[in-house]
Parts: structure tokens; sequence; C-alpha cells
């Protein structure tokens, strides 16, 4: 993966020490190579984190009157290449930067159609003066941008955005409310900060400097459609959509490994990333996590029913690979909070966006790539929101029931707006806007409106938290449950199939019959593990207890004492936010969210 980055429009060429200063701010991404392409009203910045034919796929990348800059992987190259070059394209190197440059000189905005990937990009067409910018359907990969001074300015993540001197880091009362009503999750399309927005996934568009138009379409999104197929038919479909998408994402010059929690979804990629490696007379790197002590702590739940070594294990001795374990401890974790803000932007999942940072940093010392079972439940059903009846009837976003909890943390004045009405304005406009046949019976129209929920919404946050976790330690981590095409027949297929036999996610299990053994295979659901440490909620305390007491630190200003003090003390069962937030998460999570007021320099209007 890499960073962009770029400003359109304007007179650039002053402004070559605030683009160094961008690039540099993007380093985490790309630190393989640098690369900037200045013209008369343009300016393209790269980072490269050589995956793909390391030794010729600098950017920006030249072709014509057109110029690139590319974060991402298309993983239908074999097949566009074999096409091009059928038109006859020839081709200088190996990597898909140069595919993806031909495929757009020849079809223009047309290429996205024909993507199978993850991918922002941004491509300069000089012969007419105008950019384009694209993202990827599902919205795995970022892009950033504001509009300044007749001018567009874009990048990969926030802080390079920030860096500009144009772009202030103020944040409106809408913003602000996003932050404390709707956090970590965003509106989609917002940035957070004043005007500035982010490409929606599946978005791709034109800007023309001379006039300061920026004209965007959505080119993709979940689509309704009849599904004539029977559970068998389904079930094979579905084997080989997914077989397909892990196998494509094998694909690098560089060291790759998969991640295994032991869960459902980590064992099937890597069984199938094995089989594949083991016929290649190669072996697998599989890399799990657990805490120190969390044997000793772990309680069962509703949410975390069994602790994940034992399937581990299983996996471990199933497969031909070699297993790693990475094990964390508390003091790490709290630390790595403050980092997981910087490297996220925003206030975000606590301890859950600081864990997988650092256990990143520790794969990032045995591969470049990991692959990773995230985006399974979003599409296939499978948490425990989409399956209780009384919560998926209830109105209101399924894994944040708890916006009055969450506004009577916040001072009086605080917002400008009803907590209870901003955030029911957002789910019923997802609920709204979700395409659904007509006709469609009740419980299948509101089985859509929870994909669609969930897809746009909760399963952004966990994409950022990948994204932007993984590449503080310049690791590129694969989605292969977010491949497309998967979504698109899945948003189809009847809630019957999907929950067959009373199991979550069980047409993925039936699909996969064999693949697995039978105890990982029938294993109920379990989620990204967290500490049970005590002694983890102890040291959050503590660092909470030092912010109150400085009356200078930011939090002050937006936050309620003595409910911080309340939560303290507090053992509230409904989480924060998704499955894993309770009170520890919680605590945490008002630390990274005084951190980012205070090392950002938040100015609230």
């Amino acid at each position: 993966m890499c960073g962009i980055a770029g400003q359109i429009g304007g007179d650039v060429r002053p402004l070559l020490p605030v683009f160094e200063d961008m690039r540099g701010s993007l380093s985490r991404r790309g630190p393989d190579q640098r690369g900037m392409a200045v013209f008369d009203a343009a300016a393209l910045i790269h980072a490269r984190l050589s995956v793909m034919d390391p030794e010729n796929g600098r950017q920006p990348m030249r072709y014509g009157t057109y110029t690139i800059i590319y974060n991402g992987e298309i993983y239908n190259t074999p097949e566009l290449r074999r096409e091009l070059a059928a038109l006859g394209h020839t081709f200088e190197n190996r990597s898909d930067t140069e595919v993806l440059l031909h495929a757009f000189a020849q079809w223009g905005e047309a290429a996205v159609d024909k993507l199978n990937g993850i991918y922002a990009f941004a491509v300069w067409d000089e012969k007419l003066g105008r950019l384009f910018l694209c993202r990827d359907r599902m919205g795995v990969k970022p892009l950033f941008y504001a509009r300044r001074r007749g001018a567009l300015i874009f990048a990969s993540e926030l802080k390079a955005l920030l860096r500009h001197p144009w772009v202030e880091p103020e944040v409106t009362r809408e913003g602000l409310a996003q932050v404390l009503l709707l956090g970590p999750g965003r509106v989609p399309g917002s940035g957070v900060f004043k005007d500035v927005f982010e490409l929606l996934p599946g978005e791709c568009g034109f800007y023309e400097p001379g006039t300061d138009t920026l004209t965007l379409r959505r080119y993709w999104r979940l689509r309704d459609a009849p599904c004539t197929d029977t559970f068998p038919e389904a079930a094979e479909k579905v084997r080989y959509l997914v077989t397909d998408a892990i196998t494509r994402q094998l694909v690098s010059d560089v060291p790759l490994c998969t991640f295994l929690s032991g869960g459902l979804d980590s064992s099937l990629i890597s069984a199938v990333a094995d089989g594949e490696y083991t016929a290649a007379g190669r072996k697998l790197d599989t890399v799990s996590v657990d805490y120190l002590n969390n044997a000793k702590y772990f309680k069962a739940s509703k949410f975390q029913p069994n602790s994940d070594p034992e399937f581990i294990k299983i996996m471990a001795d199933f497969l031909n690979g070699h297993h790693h374990l990475i094990t964390l401890d508390t003091p790490e974790l709290v630390r790595a909070l403050y980092d997981a803000v910087e490297a996220r932007d925003l206030p975000g999942m606590a301890d859950v966006d600081s864990s997988l940072l650092l256990f990143c940093r520790e794969i990032k010392k045995l591969a470049t790539v990991a692959v990773s079972g995230e985006c399974a439940d979003e599409i296939f059903g499978g948490y425990p929101w989409y399956r209780d009846p009384t919560v998926r009837e209830r109105e209101g976003f399924p894994w944040a029931q708890s916006t009055a909890y969450r506004a009577s943390f916040i001072k009086d004045g605080v917002l400008d707006v009803d907590p209870a009405e901003f955030v029911d304005h957002y789910y019923r406009k997802t609920c709204r806007e979700s395409d659904i046949l007509p006709g469609t019976d009740p419980l299948e129209t509101r089985m859509k409106q929870m994909m669609n929920l969930n897809v746009d919404w909760f399963m952004q946050t966990l994409l950022d938290r990948k994204d932007r976790m993984s590449m503080w330690s310049s690791l590129e981590v694969r989605v292969p449950f977010c491949d497309h095409r998967v979504a698109e027949y899945l948003y189809t297929v009847p809630w019957e199939y999907k929950d067959h036999d009373g199991y979550e996610k069980g047409l993925l299990r039936e699909a996969m019959r064999g693949v697995l053994p039978d105890r990982v295979l029938w294993r109920k659901k379990s989620p990204y593990p967290k500490t049970h440490n005590p002694a983890y909620l102890a040291a959050v305390n503590r660092e909470l207890e030092a912010v109150i007491a400085d009356k200078t630190q930011p939090l002050h200003e937006i936050v309620r004492e003595d409910a911080l003090r309340e939560l303290m003390v507090s053992d509230r069962a409904i989480p924060w936010y998704g499955q894993l937030m309770t009170t520890p998460q919680t605590v945490a999570w008002f630390l990274q969210l005084n951190h980012w007021l205070r090392t950002y320099k938040v100015k609230i209007l």
C-alpha cells in the first residue's frame, strides 16, 4: 500500500515545501520510495510501500498525457493486462499501477467498472487539465479532500491534509456531535473537520480547476435483485466466490502471512492460503495475538462465549505452515492508545485499536502483507444484532444503542443538536436509501436494511481501524471478504440461507464444509480478542484521573467531570460501541478524545 496526496488548482510551485511536509506525514504508509510530479496547476505526491514489482512500480507514473498516483491493489490485474495487450498496449513492468494507468487511458472513467480490488487513486490529465479521483467499491482504502481558495487538496489521511496551511483543525458543532454521539463511527463522506470530506465507497469523479468544479458520482453500491438460486446452488456459488477472492489476494512479491484467531473467518482464509502455499512447495506464516494472563481473567459472555487459544492450536496443527504467537501486555496497550489516535487522526476504538496497532507492529517484522478475515460478519450476517429479533427490530444503530448514555457525559451548551434526533436522522437516512425490490416481505426488508447499516457504518469503522493501525507500521492488510462480488451476491440472498440451521453465517459454514476441522467450522462466533486483565482498567483509570486533576486539559471543556468519575467505578453491561467497548474501553476512549483535542489543537467553532 501507499500514501497519496496532492493539490489541483492555484499556483502550486510556491507550496513545494508544504507538499514535502504532506508527503513526510504519509511516510509510514509508504516508507520505500518517495515521488512527486509538479505541473502548472497540479502537484501529485506519492509515498510508496513496495509490494508488487518493487524495482519498477515507482510513482507518480506517466503514460501519454496521464499521470497517476495510486494506493491499493488490483486483484484482477492479469485479466486486465491480457485485455489491454489485445488492444495494442505494451507494458514495461509487472506492477498493477501500470495496468491501472493504461486501463484509464483506454477506457477513461469506465475503467472503474472493470476493477476488482482495494484502491484510491488520482489521475491528472495534462491535456484536458482535469483530475480524476476514485475510491474502491467497499471503502477499504481512504481518500479525503478539502476545497480551499479555488483549489482541491486531497490525501490518503487527514494528517496530510492538516499539514496544508489552508486546512485548519477546526471542528463545527456538527462535527463534534459526530465524535461524541457516533464515534468512533463517522457520517459517510465526512472527514469530521470543517469542510473536509471523504470520497464515498464506490465514488469517483472529476475536478476541473479552471472552474473549481468537482463532479462526483457513485459508480457502485449494493443493489437488490431476485435470487433464484436454491440453497445448494447458493452454497456452491459462495464457496467459489470466497475461495477465488482469497486466492487472488495471495499475490505478492514480498513476504505474506495471514491473521489466525481460531475463528471461522481467519481460519478459512488461512486454510485456503495454506493449500495454495503447500501446492507451490512453500510454508505459510500464520499469526495470532493474545494478552498476558488473559486465560486467568477471561470470563465468557454473550459476545465472547469462549477464548481463542484452544482453537488456534487446532488450526496450527491442521495447517502445514509456521505459526507465530504475539503476546501483548497492559502497559504497552495503554501507551499505544495515543499512537492509535495519531494513526486514525480521530478518537477510535480504544484498546481495540491500540492492540491491533501493536499486533501489526510485530507482524511487520515477519511480513509486509497480511490477509485478514475482516468484514465477513457484516456481509454474511454474523453479528448478534442480526440474529436477535429484539435488537434488530429496535430503531437505531444496533451496535450503539447508547445515545442517551453518551449524551449524559456532555456539558450543557456544547452541542446545538438534539442527540436522539441527530443519531436518528442518519439511521433513518441509511434505511430509506437501501435498495430493496418492491414487494419484499418485512423480514427480508429489515435484513437488507441491516446489511446496509452495517456495510455503510460499522464496517467502515473497522476498515478505518484496519487500514490506519496496519499502515502505522507499513503493513498492508488485505480483506478478501470485502470482495465486491461477495457483497453483491450476499445482498440478494434470502436471510434464511444466511441463517441456515440457526447458525450465524450458516451459509458460509455450509459452503466451506471440508475446508476446516469441524470444531472450528462450527465454532460460535467470537470477536477480535481483547484484554480481560483488571490491571488494564486500573491503568486507564489512573490515566483518566490525571486528566481530570489537570484543569487545563481540553476534555474539561466538553465533558462533565462527575460523569467521568462515575464511569470509572461503573460496570456497565451495554457496550459504548460494538461488542467490545465496555467500561475499560469507554474510559480509554475518553483518554483518546482528550489526546486528540490536545495534540491536534482542535478548535471547536
